[in-house]
């Protein structure tokens, strides 16, 4: 899979990890296994990525944070160049997978940042595991179950949560670029943003066997988020939490999501920016997550 990755095109966006970076293969929960880049030194963080994205979403944020952070990047099962088991995405369970990768690099507590799907991941480990999460940050996508849950997943916009099955494969084989522009056109501010570039690099790793029917069903079981967090949610997190939302996007109904769930929630929103921060507005969403670290 290493040697796979490394065939696809030099030029493709986003950007390589440094050198300083290691990627490895982690056993993680019921049978996965995940790949995982690992770098820097000093209090740990995990990045979370979501769906149209893999864990090269994270290089320029992982780069700047392993100055004085030990980063870790997972790609989540079913994703980039983890393994595609037939069950166990609902986001406990991943959860779960992150919980065991950090046990294996003997990281007890960490800072834990999460966009889209990372988020509802992100979440679901802090409200598991409170103990071993320094902080929170999480980007520009709702929690499954917590308020206001019910109206934001009534969005037409969101009919993707429900698309999949053998017929729905059917249609994406072959097309996958076709079926992911449309969320970096519907979703980002500027649908520029998201140069050829990334297009191409993400296209070429949704397109391997197997990793279409995962993603549908990192979708499919939200409906078991949502009874999971309905639960999870009655016990507030106490962590600092940081929430992110694109102008363009969840805005700052990123915080309203997050101030049902947890008491120390800070509030960004980042301008001019729809739901693809780190590919339309690096520079400042680096920024923003590099401060909020700095100051807990």
């Amino acid at each position: 899979m290493v040697l796979a990755a490394a065939a696809l095109p030099a030029l493709a966006q986003p950007r390589p990890y440094p050198a300083s970076f290691k990627a490895q293969r982690i056993q993680a929960a019921g049978g996965a296994t995940l790949h995982v880049r690992v770098g820097g030194s000093g209090p740990a963080v995990v990045l979370l990525h979501g769906f149209g994205d893999t864990g090269d979403m994270w290089a320029l944020m992982a780069a700047a944070l392993a100055r004085d952070h030990r980063v870790v990047v997972p790609d989540l099962r079913g994703m980039g160049l983890s393994s595609r088991p037939a069950g166990g995405y609902d986001k406990k369970t991943q959860a779960a997978d992150i919980r065991a990768v950090l046990d294996k690099l003997g990281i007890d507590k960490a800072h834990v940042v999460g966009h889209d799907i990372g988020t509802m991941v992100a979440y679901a480990y802090a409200a598991s595991y409170p103990d071993k999460t320094a902080t929170l940050v999480v980007m520009d996508a709702l929690v499954p179950g917590v308020p206001p849950w019910e109206q934001i997943v009534r969005l037409p916009l969101l009919w993707h949560f429900d698309f999949g099955g053998k017929d729905a494969l059917r249609l994406v084989r072959g097309r996958e670029r076709i079926y992911l522009d449309r969320f970096w056109n519907d979703f980002a501010g500027d649908p520029r943003k998201v140069d050829e570039g990334t297009r191409a690099h993400y296209a070429r790793l949704y397109a391997r066997p197997g990793a279409m029917r995962a993603a549908f069903v990192q979708f499919q079981s939200i409906r078991k988020d949502a009874q999971d967090n309905a639960e999870l949610v009655r016990t507030r997190l106490t962590m600092p939490v940081l929430a992110i939302g694109g102008e363009k996007s969840f805005g700052a109904n990123e915080a309203v999501v997050m101030r049902n769930a947890a008491s120390d929630v800070t509030e960004l929103v980042v301008p001019g920016t729809g739901h693809w921060l780190m590919e339309e507005a690096p520079d400042a969403t680096v920024k923003a997550v590099q401060e909020f670290l700095a100051s807990r």
